[in-house]
């Protein structure tokens, strides 16, 4: 599976900010994030300043909630997500089947762009084992190789079969595709705000979610709590859960 962060929000306005009446913390090194961006954390910085925007709380009164982490632990107890609309995330995924990308959709508040089976040849198309099956190796491992053999050959053969009787390449692969199995690898480009990515990860990482998109979201929570520690700082990848 592979799981590349490629694109986050990045703050261009900290002088803005600072004209509205943004005010650094010294706990934050606000300045030295600034300067080297060895870090990265604009995102969390753009919610607190986004919640602080809404009561003019420039001031910092109280210590509890005066630097990020602390402010940010009380938006999610509180449950204001709606700052955390205001930064985004967009990740490369592949080496992941077509049956957790099925899933992956229903999530509406993200965008996706997925390699097309309609336009690309299949007939070297990789199957991805679901981890039940790879963990337990044996008759079931025996089982699922044999029900996949072939199946890139049987593709290939219909589409040659149906471009012979006179359709389009595309015509022909977006006929052939439904003899491939869930099981066959795809490729997305995915975005989504921070809290849709808190949303995700929250119900794929649960223990009842499918085997195979749990380690996505937890592959996905390390990746956001490097860019946005503060906002994902109630979450951790379970126990259960070995991801390299």
């Amino acid at each position: 599976m592979i799981v590349e962060l490629i694109a986050h929000t990045v703050i261009t306005g900290w002088d803005p900010m600072r004209n509205a009446g943004w005010t650094q913390h010294a706990d934050d090194d606000f300045d030295e994030r600034v300067d080297t961006r060895l870090d990265h954390v604009d995102a969390d910085y753009l919610a607190e300043f986004a919640g602080r925007l809404c009561y003019q709380s420039w001031k910092r009164p109280n210590p509890k909630t005066a630097a990020n982490e602390g402010y940010l632990e009380h938006i999610l107890e509180s449950q204001h997500f709606s700052v955390l609309e205001h930064a985004s995330a967009t990740f490369y995924v592949a080496e992941v089947s077509r049956s957790l990308s099925h899933e992956l959709v229903r999530h509406r508040h993200l965008s996706f762009s997925q390699m097309s089976q309609r336009y690309v040849d299949e007939s070297q198309a990789q199957f991805i084992t679901p981890p039940a099956i790879f963990e337990r190796q044996g008759k079931a491992m025996q089982l699922y190789h044999t029900a996949l053999v072939g199946q890139t050959d049987f593709y290939a053969a219909l589409v040659k079969t149906l471009e012979r009787d006179g359709l389009s390449r595309k015509e022909a692969r977006q006929a052939a595709r439904s003899v491939m199995p869930n099981a066959t690898e795809t490729r997305l480009v995915v975005t989504g705000n921070l809290r849709a990515w808190r949303d995700v990860i929250t119900k794929r990482i649960a223990p009842a979610a499918d085997a195979e998109i749990r380690q996505l979201a937890a592959r996905l929570l390390l990746h956001l709590q490097r860019i946005a520690p503060s906002t994902f700082q109630d979450m951790a990848v379970p126990a259960d859960l070995e991801v390299t």
